[in-house]
């Protein structure tokens, strides 16, 4: 057996369902090795203790008496602290992980502040005096009552904000891990308490699906230098070994970055029509079969930085995927054309006519025939029928919104990569067409930069002549030489970026005019048992109804969705209060349903570093978020919930149980869209973003834009750019159609102009 077919066994092998419980072993979850050497967080043992005694004032027992956790009682932690050993050592590494460099130094630093006496007064203040020896107590050793009450004044400190921004990290980090933390049987012991289970569905029709891309995708997870170089002659890439630079080059008549929404769609236009196309993707390859819907182990596998991104102030939570297929592999099924009034903005103010064009109406058509775009919805789950419900009874309109899959999807973990294989992202759709016709997929690699010689073409200085990109399995000793005729962008608003800054180019608007469609949660808790809503936050399509706000002129202010939240993401987002507060909040997690309002930015933000997000909202858009928040209570109130509120600091909330109008409106009017917890004020929120748009934007000027019409750079011949990234601004809905279609159209472009050059 050849290196080459060895790999496409172990491939195979790898992604084999037996039971709803094999999974691909980087999804199964499962805790790691309890050896300490197995760990690289470089925390010493005295922060490690000093982080035991926050969380244990932080996390619940929920085994425990709701009576003995009101009064703080000491011995209601004692189940909790059993736990919290082999739990601590991956809080720790969660934070060096994910955290911001700056970030993670503030946390040792505080750690290390709170494991001293002297330190502990600094911080702490008068709470950690005692009438007894020793007197004055380090944080450890305080009792769980003052250790909660200084976490609760740390949420409000207004003076030393980044003692807010400790609390806030170890909080979402330890909750997010407490949730998401699972045994060999794939099984959390709180998950029960809160009437959460995992969905446990296998592929319907695995047999049919396989492995899609097997033809032409080669997996660097399993590959070393031999196996690799084997496997890319076996698809028709050349590859010869220079042994001087320590690099294989080999050559393709595209490369593309990226295998998402741009990225699949090019590869399979330009691949159809007779270009060798090699596709460069950092993630992995899973499909149908491989998907386990493990809140942990999806989203560090399938989102950039594991699905725990924030922007450099902290008020951003932002979702990104990374995988093979992008975001179409985990996004909601949200399949929403380009509004008609975006489409003439574009057109005419950005003179763009591309956008104003038959070409793209026709391009909208085929992409949604292609990805099997539906118009209904079978059955709703739990909170799509609250915005249904709510919206109805106060008279407003909502929309059924097209998705994806089948009418009859009934899937709340999509979010997670579809287990049942019904939802067609690129990575089922337009990856495979581009299989067909001979492409080759090349995971777990990423790119470094693009080469560019210097050579005058009009306005164009540089030539693209390809990639240098490197294997991430060190198993590959050697960097990848790319040369190529056309080299193409397409690794998302966040990446592309990066990627361009680093290779050289330096276009003001690369990395600028970054538009995020921010949005902010409310939520509603409906009883079992005083709801006529059946099902469980969990359960169901995701998105299947949307609600737009609009204004007396018809402008839109937001639009209302339902998000996908596990219960690891519910718990790092919801305010914690107090230990009693943060159980009782849990335990109705099932029931609790949460809906968001979502707006098309005016503000915009800037991505000129990997993984550094710098975005300030604007006073319009806080005004937009306001009232879609306000719209968003209203609604939950309209649909039977008993208790409503936000996801502000303080736990903003109201009862709802014979509430009146006028005391609806008067907590209404104290729901504002307020800042991140580096802002002044004493309460603070955490925003969301899963679309990202504009930050290599299209223009008719290099003055205007990053790339020109074509989506060519201003600044290289032969580089293109075709992702999220080229929009000129937010689109205000669900971006995906209108990503692949913009791309469809960019590709057929590139294509012709190939073929012009080069004609057979």
């Amino acid at each position: 057996m050849g290196e080459g077919e060895r790999i496409k066994t172990q491939n195979h092998a790898t992604s084999t369902i037996n039971s709803g419980k094999q999974s691909h072993p980087l999804l199964r979850g499962g805790r790691r090795g309890e050896k300490e050497n197995s760990y690289s967080h470089g925390f010493s043992s005295s922060q490690i203790q000093s982080l035991t005694a926050i969380c244990e004032a932080l996390i619940p027992s929920f085994s425990s008496d709701d009576d003995d956790l009101k009064n703080n009682e000491i011995h209601s932690s004692c189940t909790l602290s059993e736990s919290l050993p082999p739990l601590l050592p991956e809080v720790a590494e969660l934070m060096s992980q994910r955290a911001l460099p700056e970030a993670l130094k503030a946390i040792k630093l505080v750690l290390t502040v709170l494991s001293t006496r002297l330190g502990t007064l600094l911080l702490c203040g008068l709470l950690c005096l005692d009438w007894r020896w020793p007197f004055l107590h380090k944080f450890s050793e305080m009792s769980l009552e003052s250790r909660e009450k200084i976490l609760q004044r740390w949420t409000r400190e207004t003076f030393l904000t980044p003692l807010r921004v400790v609390f806030l990290l170890i909080k979402v980090c330890s909750f997010y891990m407490f949730f998401t933390r699972t045994d060999e049987n794939q099984e959390n012991s709180a998950w029960k308490d809160i009437g959460y289970s995992i969905d446990s569905r296998e592929c319907l029709t695995k047999s049919d699906i396989g492995r899609p891309l097997e033809k032409g995708v080669i997996e660097c997870i399993h590959a070393n230098d031999s196996s690799l170089v084997q496997s890319l002659n076996e698809k028709g890439i050349e590859v010869t070994e220079d042994q001087d630079l320590n690099i294989y080059k080999m050559k393709c008549d595209v490369v593309i970055i990226g295998s998402g929404c741009g990225g699949g769609v090019a590869a399979a236009v330009l691949a159809s029509s007779g270009q060798k196309v090699l596709v460069i993707e950092k993630g992995n390859y899973f499909v149908a079969g491989d998907y386990s819907s493990l809140e942990g182990p999806s989203l560090n596998q399938l989102y950039l930085q594991g699905g725990l991104m924030t922007d450099v102030d902290g008020k951003l939570m932002v979702l990104a995927g990374s995988t093979v297929g992008g975001g179409s592999a985990i996004n909601w099924s949200a399949s929403i054309r380009t509004p008609d009034s975006v489409l003439k903005e574009w057109s005419i103010n950005q003179k763009l006519k591309q956008f104003g064009s038959s070409d793209y109406q026709a391009a909208m058509d085929t992409v949604c025939k292609r990805i099997g775009v539906t118009e209904n919805c079978t059955q709703e789950g739990f909170q799509n029928q609250v915005i249904t419900r709510g919206c109805e009874n106060l008279g407003l309109k909502v929309e059924k919104v097209p998705r994806n899959c089948s009418e009859d999807h009934y899937c709340g973990s999509c979010g997670f990569g579809c287990r049942v294989g019904d939802k067609k992202g690129t990575d089922t759709t337009w990856l495979v067409d581009a299989v067909a016709h001979g492409a080759v997929v090349l995971t777990g690699c990423k790119a470094e930069q693009f080469m560019l010689k210097d050579e005058e073409n009009g306005m164009r200085r540089k030539k693209c002549m390809g990639v240098i990109a490197t294997v991430l399995n060190q198993n590959v000793t050697k960097k990848l030489q790319i040369e190529a005729k056309v080299s193409i962008a397409a690794c998302g608003s966040l990446s592309t970026p990066p990627l361009l800054i680093s290779s050289g180019l330096t276009n003001p608007n690369i990395g600028s005019n970054l538009h995020l469609h921010p949005a902010v949660l409310a939520w509603g808790y409906f009883p079992e048992s005083m709801s006529e809503i059946e099902g469980k936050n969990f359960e169901g399509g995701i998105i299947t109804s949307i609600h737009k706000v609009v204004s007396e002129n018809l402008n839109v202010h937001a639009i209302i969705e339902a998000p996908s939240l596990g219960p690891g993401t519910f718990a790092a987002l919801t305010p914690w209060v107090s230990r009693y507060d943060m159980k009782q909040r849990m335990v109705r997690y099932a029931r609790t349903a949460s809906i968001f309002a979502l707006i098309r930015d005016q503000s915009s933000g800037q991505i000129k570093k990997e993984g550094r997000i710098k975005y300030r909202l604007n006073a319009f858009d806080k005004g937009n978020l306001k009232i879609g928040l306000r719209e968003c209570l209203r609604i939950l109130v309209a649909a039977g919930a008993v208790e409503v509120g936000t996801y502000r600091s303080d736990g903003q909330r109201i009862k709802c149980e014979g509430i009146t109008e006028t005391e609806l409106v008067e907590f209404l009017d104290t729901v504002t869209a307020p800042g991140g917890p580096l802002s002044k004020g004493e309460q603070w929120i955490i925003y969301g973003t899963a679309h990202q748009m504009g930050s290599c934007r299209m223009g008719v000027t290099n003055e205007e834009g990053a790339v020109d019409e074509n989506a060519e750079s201003w600044e290289a011949k032969d580089l293109f750019v075709c992702d999220g990234s080229i929009l000129p601004t937010a689109v205000g809905v669900n971006p995906m159609i209108t990503i692949e279609a913009t791309a469809l159209c960019i590709s057929k472009r590139i294509a012709e102009s190939l073929k012009e050059e080069n004609p057979k």
